[in-house]
This record gives structure tokens, sequence and C-alpha cells, in this order.
């Protein structure tokens, strides 16, 4: 998981390389270009699972465990803070490195943005990402009036069980734990609950799972709302309405007052929590009105 930090830091570096570049549209800057930031996201995903999968397929002990606790070279433990607080909750007192590691994890993701971690790592954000892609490939139209602040009240269900039940209700049936588990130790019956959130995502709900569900993308959203990085609509005066930007977000409703000025005083930054720096929104812009920043720069 350490070696998870450098990658995410690594692919973050390119942002700070191109606050001072003049934006390029899609047309004249190349295919490579256009996609960088998806090439970047993809890369650390597999370089990710790569890490977990040399123990248990070469026997190189890298990093040990899984996303919900891992240990990197035997020195750095790396804990999935949502997990440990529903431990917690459920009468379990955590050892040490649980604490450390869940601490780690906050830390970093409260710096870089804790949505970052749907985007960048999640196993299960190419399956959902898949979905949006054939959506929009053969213009499904279907979509469910399923309420995005319907995330929240599962956020609060998960974290409800636990003290009632004293069980870890949730991570029995978390997607997200389960895929990478399967993926490292054999999927299995995995499989089934991933290709109900492939179709859920397909024909019913746009960005169903991870806009309107998924509770744990919550969490990690309130982790990151004072995160540092941040997407700028640094030439919204460039904007052209042609509405690109809005088709390809995860999160369409959290760049409109950015890239509008939506109220008085509103500056070029998505503050939104739920931006999931996913970079997307950069490539695809004709007009080039967005780059990687800081919420520093949340100046016209």
């Amino acid at each position: 998981m350490l070696i998870l930090n450098i990658l995410l830091i690594l692919s973050y570096w390119n942002f700070t390389m191109s606050i001072r570049e003049k934006p390029l549209s899609p047309e004249t800057q190349g295919w490579l270009r256009a996609h960088r930031w998806l090439i970047a996201r993809r890369l650390t995903q597999v370089g990710v699972l790569a890490l977990f999968l040399l123990g248990p397929v070469a026997g190189i002990r890298i990093i040990e465990g899984n996303l919900s606790a891992s240990m990197t070279l035997d020195v750095l433990p790396l804990t999935d803070p949502f997990l440990l607080l529903q431990s917690m909750l459920s009468g379990s007192l955590p050892v040490m490195s649980g604490v450390i590691g869940a601490l780690i994890v906050l830390v970093f993701y409260a710096l870089v943005g804790g949505r970052v971690f749907c985007s960048w790592v999640c196993p299960i954000n190419p399956v959902t990402d898949a979905a949006a892609w054939l959506r929009r490939r053969f213009d499904l139209r279907g979509n469910s009036a399923l309420s995005r602040n319907l995330r929240y009240w599962l956020l609060g269900l998960a974290l409800l069980f636990p003290p009632l039940t004293g069980v870890l209700v949730w991570e029995y049936i978390n997607p997200v734990s389960m895929l990478h588990r399967g993926l490292i130790f054999g999927v299995g019956g995995a499989w089934t609950i991933i290709l109900a959130l492939f179709l859920f995502d397909l024909f019913i709900a746009k960005h169903g799972w991870c806009g309107r569900l998924c509770p744990m993308g919550v969490f990690y959203g309130l982790i990151g709302s004072g995160a540092i990085v941040r997407v700028r609509a640094a030439a919204r005066e460039r904007c052209n309405d042609c509405m690109d930007c809005f088709a390809i977000c995860p999160e369409p409703q959290v760049i409109k007052p950015a890239l509008k000025g939506a109220g008085e005083g509103v500056g070029p930054v998505i503050l939104d929590r739920n931006c999931t720096n996913c970079g997307r929104c950069i490539e695809v812009c004709p007009e080039g009105v967005f780059r990687f920043a800081t919420r520093l720069h949340n100046v016209s």
C-alpha cells in the first residue's frame, strides 16, 4: 500500500506540471494526451492489484492482505478507516497497527481527496466505467429516479448495524471488498454481485452504484471534504455549453457551480466533496476549460 501511495503521488505530479500549461482541446492534443488521466487511473488500478497478487501468484511478499487491511514490506500497516469504524462500533477493540494504518489512510485521502479512492483505486470503478461507456456508445437513455442522497442513508445503516447486532453487516455484502478479495484469492460467487452492479449501471441507473448507492464512496468523500487537490474550471469563460463534461462525469452535479459561477462569489474550483478527481472532464472538454489545480486557486 505504500507503493500505492507512491503511484498516486506520481500520477498527481503531472497535475502540478499542467497548472501553467495552456489548455488544449482533445482535437489538438492527440489521443494519448486526451486520455492521459484515464490511462493513469487504469495503470494505478492494475498496479495496485498486481502488487497484491505478487504474493499469492509469485511468492513475492511486498503487500500482504487486501484493501480492507494490509501490511507493506512487513513495516507499513494500512487499514480501511471505514472498516475500522464499523469494527469499533461493533464493540471490538482495534489493535494499534490497525489504528496507525487507518490514520495514515485518513491523512492521505484528506489531502488528495477522499473520492480519489473511488476513481483511482477501487476495483469496481472499471466495471461501472464500462457500463457508462456502453450507455454512451449505444445511447441508452433509461435512468432510475434514485436520489443521490440514498447513499447517505445507506452509510447510516452501515454504521448503525454494528452496534445493534455486533456484526459488520456491510462487509458481508460490500462489492468492493468482495471483488478485490475475489481477484486475489479466487472470485467465486463474487461474479454474481459484480455482474448485477454492471447491469444495474447499464440499464437501470446511470452511474447508479457509485453515484447513488455506495456508502463507502460517501465515507471517503466526507474524509476528503477539505482536500487540497481539485479540478479547476480555469478557462470557464470559454465554455460553449456542449455538455460533454456533464455527460461523462460520474457526479455531474458538482460541475455547475464552478463552471457557471452559480452563486455570488463562487470561484472556478470544484469544491464539492463528491468530485472523484478522475480527470475525465479535463480530457473531453473541446475548449480546454478544466485542469487540475488546488483549492488555493479558487480565484477567477
